[in-house]
């Protein structure tokens, strides 16, 4: 599916609010209501828009603890490797979860309460599953940049 630039525009604006009316939206966008509209169902159907979600505040929410854990496993096989990521799927500690290249398989990407929580969780489930080699934890200390939205302006459309 090709994107223009209004496609770009409707995209940036429901990034930074996905709350808006479609008028809204057609507003800020400058377009008519119906032509945001179709051009919002287009995205949606492409899967370009997977959803629109809340963003949440983890130490409000009491979570105050946010970790990166590089993971390695024993073997290499696609086997192994799927039974790991359905495992990690059941896990609600786990928010993000990539398979990555270099020194490790998989990194994971937690939250916990405390760090007396994630130890628990560390030591109690992650350590335990099938097929772990390794395990490194990294802390974050302070969030720099929180993930807002994806950079549009470098999505490879010529619209950019």
């Amino acid at each position: 599916m090709g994107i223009d630039a209004g496609d770009l525009r409707i995209l940036k604006a429901l990034q930074a609010d996905a709350r808006l009316t479609v008028q809204e939206l057609a507003d800020s966008v400058a377009m008519s209501t119906s032509a945001a509209w179709r051009r919002v169902k287009r995205l949606e159907q492409a899967a370009i828009i997977k959803g629109y979600n809340a963003t949440l505040d983890r130490r409000a929410l009491g979570l105050g603890v946010l970790a990166f854990i590089r993971v390695t496993i024993d073997s290499h096989s696609r086997d192994e490797a799927r039974r790991f990521e359905e495992q990690v799927l059941e896990l609600d500690a786990v928010i993000a979860c990539w398979s990555i290249a270099g020194e490790a398989d998989f990194l994971l990407q937690v939250v916990a309460s405390d760090l007396d929580s994630y130890a628990d969780f560390a030591m109690n489930v992650v350590r335990r599953l099938p097929g772990i080699k390794e395990m490194h934890t990294m802390f974050a200390l302070k969030e720099v940049k929180p993930l807002s939205g994806l950079p549009l302006q470098l999505s490879g459309s010529s619209a950019t």
